[in-house]
């Protein structure tokens, strides 16, 4: 299993929409990398859903539950997507703040590349953010 971390800007598309809506193409990548890391991901990965800009922080987790194909927002078949829908909301919210503050999680792309939507993490950065969500802040 993979695990990865989707920014998503909370007015655009919220973890609360997500939620009523049981699941959701992830479209409008328009970058290579977030693009290459969109086709890495494999059905039953889990994904970190991080509110950019609002909020700055991980809300929850989403599963992969469609493998990478073309994005229906564009023609161009350079850009693809995978299908999301809700696993599990976080018992606390994980801020970047808590994020940035952890010697653990000091190379992951949210605080290396702080404009990458779709990124990769290494299990144990999984962990370790899950166990931050499951501490009190």
């Amino acid at each position: 299993m993979n695990y990865w971390l989707v920014k998503s800007e909370p007015y655009k598309y919220s973890w609360d929409q997500f939620i009523k809506d049981k699941r959701t193409c992830w479209d409008g990548v328009r970058n290579y990398q977030a693009r290459n890391n969109l086709k890495e991901m494999k059905k039953g990965d889990l994904v970190f859903w991080y509110h950019s800009n609002e909020g700055k922080e991980i809300v929850g987790i989403a599963k992969v539950v469609k493998e990478f194909y073309q994005d229906p927002t564009t023609t161009d078949a350079n850009w693809v997507v995978v299908d999301l829908s809700p696993f599990k909301k976080l018992k606390n919210t994980v801020t970047l703040e808590q994020i940035k503050s952890d010697k653990r999680l000091s190379e992951i792309a949210l605080v290396k590349q702080g404009r990458l939507s779709v990124s990769k993490l290494k299990a144990i950065e999984f962990d370790a953010i899950l166990e931050l969500a499951e501490s009190k802040k």
